[in-house]
């Protein structure tokens, strides 16, 4: 299949799954805690539900694409994302917010381990790591898109998020079109992979890395916006620029595969684990400064998606003979960790105040730097 057939739309899923359906609820936070009369610790406890929701379909989803192949978990990952982005966008209460916040993170678990498949099947196989770091990037299109969507379609959140769920249906629509069966000619016959973890080398490291990343990042993506809203004059587009700069930084997460193989999976998993503390402290040091905020959105943006492309990398390597579990797993541990995260960063804001906060999911994620994989000079793409 040729490269951009299949990536292109693999980048718009990602980011209606991840930026518009999972991520811009940080973004919208505030606007909702006052329509809904949410404290902090509620609004973390749901945000966590994008996280649970994650960690159950993201193994559901690793189990039907390694027995059935890609295409109906990432046809699934955009209705869900519809329907979640729908509830939200109609939502008199926070039962139903909690609802559409499960559907909506329920998309972005199923549609990361199909893609990985997808790409195995159809991309050639010195095109793979290319193309799953592109994919990942789309994130931070979406990002963007929400980031611009607060700012130029309208401040009424409800309809922000109907306007998603829109594109979200558009998105689906194409993916459908687009996405052959496993029946269709490819360069490989998709295979069932081995499912189990026990006696692959070199997975408990990755665990372990995937997990306290996941915590370190969860204040940041949840309450960030809320941190700078507070301790600033910020106007409303500023505040949505905020946002809009982890989006347009994040794009650059899609160079990680070739730095990999120019400077090896170790130095690029250090260097993006410790971008990611610096981000959170940076943050606590001036949240009321403007260009302060913007360069630790800057940073954060830049290292969470070029980050993920790098577990995306080190889970192939490390699960061989398996590319969706090789996704799956540190996507699933990243989600454990927000979920633990998330959930404690509302309490410890309650109680310490959002400086001290950021300053202890900083340090987080310096513990993390400690856990690199082995020394790896180039990324060798290999088929599921």
């Amino acid at each position: 299949m040729n490269f951009s057939r299949l990536v292109l739309p693999g980048i718009t899923m990602i980011a209606v799954t991840y930026g518009l359906a999972r991520f811009s609820y940080g973004l919208l936070l505030p606007d909702m805690n006052e329509s809904l009369d949410m404290s902090e610790f509620v609004s973390g406890v749901i945000s966590s539900l994008f996280y649970l929701a994650y960690c159950f379909t993201i193994v559901l989803s690793t189990v039907i694409t390694t027995r059935e192949g890609p295409r109906k978990m990432i046809l699934a990952a955009g209705l869900s994302a519809f329907l979640g982005l729908l509830l939200m966008s109609v939502t008199p209460n926070t039962w139903i917010l909690a609802f559409g916040v499960l559907f909506a993170g329920g998309s972005t678990g199923l549609v990361s381990p199909p893609y990985g498949a997808a790409i195995s099947l159809w991309i050639n196989r010195n095109q793979q790591g290319k193309a799953n770091t592109w994919i990942n990037s789309g994130t931070s299109l979406g990002i963007v898109l929400s980031g611009l969507g607060s700012i130029l379609l309208t401040p009424n959140w409800r309809l922000t998020y109907f306007i998603y769920a829109i594109l979200t249906l558009l998105v689906l629509i194409w993916n459908f079109r687009t996405i052959p069966k496993v029946a269709a000619k490819s360069s490989a016959m998709f295979q069932k992979g081995n499912l189990s973890i026990r006696g692959v080398k070199g997975a408990i490291p990755l665990i372990l890395a995937s997990l306290i990343l996941g915590i370190s990042t969860a204040a940041f993506w949840t309450f960030s916006r809320s941190f700078i809203e507070v301790s600033g004059n910020y106007s409303d587009w500023q505040l949505s620029g905020f946002w809009v700069a982890i989006g347009l930084f994040g794009i650059l997460g899609g160079f990680s595969g070739s730095l990999i193989e120019k400077a090896g999976l170790s130095f690029a998993y250090k260097l993006g684990a410790l971008s990611i503390a610096l981000a959170s402290m940076i943050l606590a040091i001036a949240p009321a400064n403007w260009f302060v905020s913007y360069l630790s959105a800057s940073v954060f943006g830049g290292s969470y998606i070029f980050l993920t492309g790098v577990l995306l990398v080190w889970g192939i390597h490390v699960f061989i003979t398996n590319a969706s579990l090789g996704i799956g797993i540190p996507f699933l541990l990243l989600a454990v960790g927000q979920v633990i995260g998330s959930s404690f960063a509302g309490l410890l804001i309650s109680e310490w105040g959002y400086v001290i906060s950021f300053i202890l999911y900083g340090f987080v994620g310096i513990l993390a730097a400690f856990i690199a994989p082995k020394k790896i000079s180039k990324y060798s793409p290999v088929n599921n």
